[in-house]
């Protein structure tokens, strides 16, 4: 639909949504990148929605003053790795190379983001990958494809046609945690609902869930919040007048 830019200090832009599926209007504010989206009905008047977000300006701005600072991945610093920090350094390798805690990489800022996130997809698809067939094995029901994205909001998800898509993020929680995501997206190929019947599944493929949805509730923003992006060079100062 577009954005709406809403007054103040600072003036706030929000993105604008209508969905078919959506009953009544509801705000979100992302704790990965505070991104502030106002969803609607598709019949619902816009001027409606905008009363909405108005009378809520407050309860935007208090939840986007808690929305902590993204963390940039860089040489020199470190990174989650299956609950794990590790050290991004350079060092006399061709490609990202993992030797103990720390994961060495070719002496190249500007790609080095984009080197680490490769590590951490190929990690992804081995492990997630071999979670999911141990579990889709254990149900007796077959995984028709497994794709690995980066989403912002879910873990995961599983389509009537037996499609199970995981974040790859999850290779940077503990072993544990993409193990869960894993068995609750097999689980919905029993049971495509998160009912009394399907947490039955996901029990028996893996009974200690609670922990680890308790994991992702409390601790799983501080994974989207990690940044792979190079920063933009600062522009060079312009330059100083002189008098003739």
């Amino acid at each position: 639909m577009g954005e709406h830019v809403l007054p103040g200090d600072p003036p706030l832009t929000v993105a604008l949504r209508r969905s078919d599926r959506a009953r009544r209007i509801t705000l979100r504010v992302s704790h990965r990148d505070g991104r502030v989206t106002l969803t609607l009905p598709r019949r619902t008047p816009e001027t409606e929605a905008l009363a909405f977000l108005q009378a809520r300006e407050a309860w935007v701005r208090g939840h986007l003053e808690q929305v902590a600072p993204a963390r940039p991945v860089r040489l020199g610093g470190s990174l989650p790795y299956l609950g794990r920090e590790i050290a991004l350094r350079p060092g006399p390798v061709r490609r990202a190379t993992l030797d103990g805690d720390t994961l060495l990489l070719p002496d190249d800022a500007a790609r080095a983001p984009a080197r680490i996130m490769a590590f951490l997809k190929d990690r992804a698809r081995d492990r997630l990958s071999a979670a999911v067939d141990r579990h889709a094995a254990a149900l007796g029901r077959p995984v028709r494809r497994l794709s690995l994205r980066d989403t912002r909001s879910r873990w995961g998800s599983c389509s009537a046609r037996g499609d199970i898509m995981l974040s790859w993020r999850l290779v940077m929680a503990p072993p544990e945690i993409g193990d869960y995501v894993a068995a609750h997206e097999v689980a919905h190929l029993a049971e495509m609902n998160h009912s009394a019947a399907f947490w039955a599944v996901c029990v028996r493929l893996y009974p200690d869930h609670r922990a680890a949805r308790d994991w992702l509730r409390t601790r799983g923003d501080s994974l989207q919040r990690i940044e792979f992006s190079v920063p933009a060079p600062a522009p060079a100062p312009a330059p100083a007048e002189t008098l003739a």
